[in-house]
């Protein structure tokens, strides 16, 4: 039995043999006047005209009959029909075509439309050209979860042999759009803020790190857009938005890829409620473009996306979900509870930490239909104000769905001498071991002493609303190139 190295070894040896008879297999430029689906749409009229149309596609799949053959060409926008026939192109034309060109190459093609006995719109060739000729085989078949490494590495082939791949990654694309089309809609300004940074922040998280040569100084990729948007709302940019990637020095998981994109906003004189009804109406208005529906399921579990969504605050939520009242409970009794219930916590890093250990491990799973957690405690949430209400709180809400995060938002921390006192929390936590602590940033700090108005922000992940809206399993799902380990010596081949 030949292996993939013998086939890709004959393929050279076409490639050979086609350049020996004078022909460039790789030309610069073919006019293509007709995609696939455009074709199929247009038949009729295409038929009765008789009009000759071009189109170029990979060849998909290819069965002779002595003189003559038909072959499938795959588009952007489809397959389409190709019938080749020896008395109708160049003999020496068909001799390549039928000797020396494969299933993976691409071919353009000239001819006029016609209707073949069993009904397939087809486009007899009167004219073909190679335009690039594949140096190796596609798959025979394709194993889906088996090969599902395979299919992220290597996703050029997989969006060739998986057609709903390239639906996964057209409906992304309209949800990005959607996006964009609310927010201008809402008045904001659409920014870019920079990647590479003096110092990290706006987010608790490890950052990735490197060295710029010729400013001889270190430099972090972001982990959030936050505080340099904030920075255009004290500068009178009122409503600004950015949907940029953000990476984060961290494992890899079902929901978690070290480069991922958020979009973030911040408006100015608004507080987290009108955050929440805005990233509403926001998902409402996406679900509805891109599915054309609220009626949805995520892996066979109906979500009801009807508004209005529910609010419940986070100690509210553990005390319904885990039956445990934590309002009033000292770090130590917090430790004692969590360990009771097989947590493993560090009351040094203080009672919010071990609060949200409670809420992640008892209550986010139960959230199936969307619901807005909201008022969290103020050691997890440095960039957030203080409850009006209760300061040991802050205005900040999560929308979970499906159990997982969706937006993470706040009524903005605007006053510089909290501020600086939260961010030397942050430190002195750092300085205890979190290494997911927030980074003291004077230039922030600096901005804030110009005067920040009234602010509400949030955070979207693009991604897993992409996971949610597409019914995929896996962040890898929604990324064309996710961060794989570094490929074995045998994978190369």
């Amino acid at each position: 039995m030949n292996s993939p190295n013998d086939f890709n070894r004959q393929r050279h040896d076409k490639l050979d043999e086609i350049r020996a008879r004078g022909i460039d297999p790789y030309p610069v430029r073919y006019d293509v006047s007709h995609p696939a689906q455009s074709i199929l749409e247009q038949a009729e009229d295409l038929i009765e005209s008789a009009e000759p149309v071009t189109v170029a596609g990979r060849i998909v799949s290819k069965r002779g009959h002595g003189k003559s053959g038909f072959a499938h060409l795959l588009d952007r926008t489809g397959r389409i029909q190709i019938y080749v026939r020896l008395d109708r192109v160049d003999s020496g034309e068909y001799e390549i075509y039928d000797e020396l060109i494969e299933v993976g190459d691409f071919l353009g093609v000239r001819g006029a439309v016609f209707r073949t006995r069993t009904g397939e719109i087809t486009v007899m060739a009167d004219e073909l050209k190679l335009l690039s000729k594949s140096l190796r085989a596609l798959p025979e078949k394709w194993h889906g979860l088996r090969d599902i490494e395979t299919r992220y590495r290597q996703r050029y082939v997989d969006l060739i042999i998986n057609p709903g791949v390239k639906e996964v990654f057209l409906k992304r694309s309209r949800l990005i759009r959607s996006i964009q089309q609310f927010m201008d809609g809402e008045g904001f300004v659409e920014v870019e803020t920079p990647i590479l940074q003096p110092l990290y922040g706006g987010a608790l998280a490890r950052p990735f790190k490197t060295h710029h040569q010729a400013l001889d100084m270190p430099l972090f990729m972001r982990i959030a857009d936050e505080l340099y948007l904030k920075r255009l709302i004290v500068g009178g940019m009122e409503r600004v938005y950015e949907i940029g990637h953000d990476f984060r020095n961290e494992g890899i998981d079902r929901t978690h890829n070290p480069e991922f994109t958020m979009l973030e906003f911040y408006i100015a004189y608004v507080d987290y409620r009108y955050i929440m009804d805005l990233v509403e109406r926001l998902f409402v208005r996406v679900f509805q473009e891109v599915n054309g529906t609220l009626d949805h399921a995520y892996q066979g579990q109906p979500i009801d996306l009807t508004p209005p969504w529910p609010r419940l605050s986070m100690l509210d939520a553990i005390r319904e979900y885990a039956e445990i009242d934590v309002s009033g409970m000292t770090a130590g009794e917090l430790a004692q509870v969590c360990g009771d219930r097989g947590l493993e916590v560090n009351v040094e890093l203080g009672r919010g930490k071990m609060i949200d250990e409670l809420f992640e491990r008892f209550v986010q799973d139960r959230l199936v239909n969307p619901t807005f957690i909201t008022d969290y405690p103020v050691e997890i949430s440095p960039l957030a104000k203080r409850h009006r209400e209760n300061p040991e709180l802050t205005e900040r809400f999560e929308l979970f769905i499906c159990g997982s995060e969706f937006a993470n938002a706040f009524s903005e921390l605007n006053d510089p001498l909290d501020q600086r006192r939260r961010f030397e929390e942050q430190v002195e936590m750092q300085r205890r071991g979190d290494g997911e602590a927030h980074a003291m940033d004077e230039d922030f700090l600096r901005a804030m002493e110009y005067g920040m108005p009234p602010t509400g922000g949030c955070g979207v992940g693009i991604d897993r609303l992409a996971m949610l809206i597409t019914d995929s399993t896996n962040i890898k799902d929604v990324l064309l190139f996710p961060h794989l380990r570094r490929e074995s010596p045998d994978g190369a081949t």
